[in-house]
């Protein structure tokens, strides 16, 4: 009866401190675990991928802006070269149409001087009223190939946006009021703008 005894409380014994062992154990585990990811010493797989996507993320950021910093000072350089260029070609244009202008005027002041020759040659009057006749209807042609146009005056409604009134005539016809009697010195407009007014008469 006394073994019986014994043996039991000595199994109990034995159960009792493997159980004391296995809670000792548990309890070291988990303050380990705890003290690992307190410190940071070492992070669980989830939080590696995290941090790897993270920093994939910020170099694609960086690139990103590193490349929208290079496109930003590559147009600012092209749009510098642009407004240079279009500058030089407006000048450059500026100065060949005064050329081509001058140029294509020349042909004209040669049949002047040949007219100028011809009239102290000459005896035939009529001839000579024909020829300077000729130079100038092609110099009025010339003109009108460059957009120089006459500004009308004849029986036309006096307007300021195209005459000058030099001065008023009294007239007895009421539909003569108002209107353009006569043109002292004719008026031009360039591509539709006026480069000089036509200094008229008006009825009054």
């Amino acid at each position: 009866m006394k073994k019986r005894k014994d043996k039991i409380m000595s199994e109990t014994k034995e159960k009792y401190s493997e159980k004391e062992q296995k809670t000792s154990a548990s309890a070291t585990d988990d303050t380990a675990t705890k003290e690992t990811t307190e410190e940071g010493v070492e992070n669980t797989p989830e939080e590696k991928d995290d941090t790897a996507k993270l920093t994939a993320a910020l170099d694609e950021l960086k690139a990103d802006n590193e490349k929208q910093k290079n496109d930003y000072l590559r147009l600012m350089a092209e749009f510098d070269n642009f407004r240079k260029r279009t500058l030089r070609e407006k000048a450059d244009l500026l100065k060949s149409g005064g050329e081509q202008c001058m140029r294509n005027i020349l042909p004209i002041v040669d049949d002047f001087e040949r007219g100028l020759l011809a009239i102290g040659e000459s005896t035939d009057v009529e001839a000579v009223k024909e020829g300077m006749t000729l130079i100038y209807n092609k110099f009025k042609k010339y003109l009108d190939h460059n957009g120089v146009k006459e500004i009308p005056t004849k029986d036309e409604e006096f307007n300021t946006e195209f005459h000058e009134a030099v001065t008023m005539y009294p007239v007895e016809d009421p539909e003569q009021k108002g209107k353009v009697m006569d043109c002292v010195q004719k008026g031009y407009t360039l591509n539709d703008k006026v480069i000089r007014f036509a200094k008229v008469v008006v009825g009054q």
